[in-house]
């Protein structure tokens, strides 16, 4: 990066009152990588395929991807012109401030540390239950009964803390993995479209991709609860491809650590959010052809995936590569999601967010640049909310669904808010710009996120809608009863960001630079 653009970049954070402490090493493509390693089309897009074919059977899955990926698409988009505005980490926490005040950011806030505690969460369920079901028991030869939820509660703790670790000792290390990440992504995403074609024990049948059928019930093994409407049945299976493709946001909460980031970050979002999309939907239908049976399939619930790879005439050892990359991708979509949730934690402290925790958790290590305290609580707080939530592989689908629903609420929150202010308050834009569009867009992306809620709390997920609303209320409380006059938020005005040079200016030095 030249000098210029770093002073740029610095410069562009200086006057929103906020001093680097973080260290930009990410480029475009990094930023890029971060938001496509905590996608994951091999993470959701596997893990949860269940959720779409258990719904409407294969036209959840060849049309609902499509619907759902470009619902996504214009939710980035609408995101990505107010990133472009405002370049920081916690995006969405400063974003909502911005646009819709200081109260509406501070409720932003929460629910999008929930959902990406619900990201990590669900994600690190899905290590340990590919793991178990993709490699220990048909290639290891470990017996599947010998598994227990003991297990599953250790596993997750080994993993969910070695990520911590890999977040702690740097950017640059957690760049290097999520970079790998992406390549690892595309390639195993091939070589199983390749394989599972190749290998069909069926004649490929494409009516499948538009053959709406109602699983719902048993025969779908209990996904979603029996309805009679088979538009309904559609409808619940786009949380298939919208839990699949979320945590974008991780482009935005890494802002501060990104070079020329007015344009690398809005790019970051869109890209990892079309490329996962339009390989996410060759990855679910190839997995639909190559199924020997799709009534069987959707009856086989969590272990679709493992029922299709295991019939594949495809030689064993492609099998043993796909299933131990598409663990590792797994767990490097959790470590991006702990990078992204840790900058979340760090942004809101900063301000004063978390009553009696901030100045512990905003504080930045000056060996590694790395909020460090923020990183071991986020860890801490994803465990406790796995084992809430049970240890099962129903649990990881109420993980899920959690994970969906309160990201994109959080996402649609600073769009809607945005929608009120353009042109009022809302006047400087960043490079980019969706001009004449750009209400349209926010107004679709909020509806879209609007449908996606309600979705993600239906039987028998209610806990999710069950947990949002307590949020919603308790949010509601806390903020009138005792935050709106304590939580200063972020600096909003001239004055505010001037009073803040001095402050800046001490914390740079304490870290030896504006790095």
């Amino acid at each position: 990066m030249s000098a210029d653009q770093h002073n740029e970049d610095v410069k562009v954070l200086h006057s929103m009152g906020y001093a680097q402490e973080l260290s930009r090493r990410m480029g475009v493509f990094q930023n890029f990588a971060i938001s496509f390693s905590i996608i994951c089309i091999l993470a959701g897009g596997i893990g949860a395929y269940t959720v779409a074919l258990g719904a409407a059977g294969g036209g959840s899955i060849g049309i609902g991807w499509i619907v759902g990926a470009v619902f996504a698409l214009i939710v980035a988009a609408a995101m990505g012109q107010i990133a472009s505005a405002y370049p920081t980490a916690g995006g969405i926490y400063h974003w909502a401030s911005i646009l819709g005040g200081k109260g509406w950011g501070w409720a932003a806030a929460w629910i999008n540390l929930i959902g990406l505690l619900f990201v990590v969460s669900s994600v690190n369920y899905g290590v340990y239950l590919l793991l178990r079901d993709l490699v220990l028991v048909p290639i290891v030869g470990i017996p599947a009964e010998t598994f227990t939820g003991t297990h599953l509660t250790i596993a997750v703790a080994v993993i969910t803390a070695t990520q911590a670790v890999l977040n702690y000792v740097g950017i640059k290390a957690t760049t290097i993995l999520t970079d790998f990440a992406g390549y690892l992504i595309f390639a195993i995403s091939i070589i199983i479209i390749v394989g599972l074609i190749w290998g069909s024990p069926v004649p490929l049948d494409f009516s499948r991709l538009v053959t709406f059928t109602n699983f719902t019930g048993d025969p779908g093994a209990g996904t979603w609860p029996v309805t009679g409407s088979l538009f309904f049945a559609f409808v619940l299976g786009l949380l298939h491809v919208c839990y699949t493709i979320t945590g974008f946001d991780a482009s935005g909460h890494t802002s501060e650590e990104t070079r020329d980031a007015q344009r690398s970050v809005p790019k970051g979002m869109i890209t990892s959010v079309f490329w996962s999309g339009l390989f996410g939907w060759i990855l679910v239908v190839a997995i639909l052809l190559a199924m020997p049976s799709v009534e069987e399939g959707a009856a086989k619930g969590w272990g679709v995936f493992g029922y299709t790879l295991e019939s594949s005439l495809m030689p064993t050892p492609i099998k043993w590569v796909i299933s131990i990359g598409i663990v590792l991708s797994n767990y490097l979509c959790a470590l991006a999601g702990m990078t992204s949730l840790s900058r979340m934690i760090y942004a809101f402290s900063r301000d004063g967010g978390i009553p009696g925790a901030s100045k512990f958790l905003r504080k930045v290590s000056p060996t590694y640049r790395t909020p460090g305290n923020a990183i071991i609580v986020g860890a801490v707080l994803c465990f406790i909310l796995g084992w809430v939530c049970g240890q099962d592989a129903n649990a990881y689908i109420i993980l899920a669904s959690g994970c969906a629903v309160f990201l994109y609420v959080s996402y649609i929150m600073p769009i809607g808010a945005g929608i009120l202010a353009e042109g009022k308050t809302w006047t400087k834009k960043g490079p980019f710009n969706l001009g004449g569009a750009s209400k349209l867009v926010g107004v679709l992306a909020v509806l879209g996120g609007a449908v996606l809620a309600f979705v993600g709390f239906q039987p028998p997920y209610q806990l999710v809608g069950e947990f949002l609303a307590g949020a919603i209320v308790l949010l509601i409380v806390v903020w009138f009863a005792f935050e709106r006059n304590r939580f200063a938020g972020p600096p909003l005005t001239p004055e505010a960001v001037a009073k803040r040079q001095a402050e800046i200016a001490r914390e740079e030095a304490a870290l030896g630079g504006a790095g």
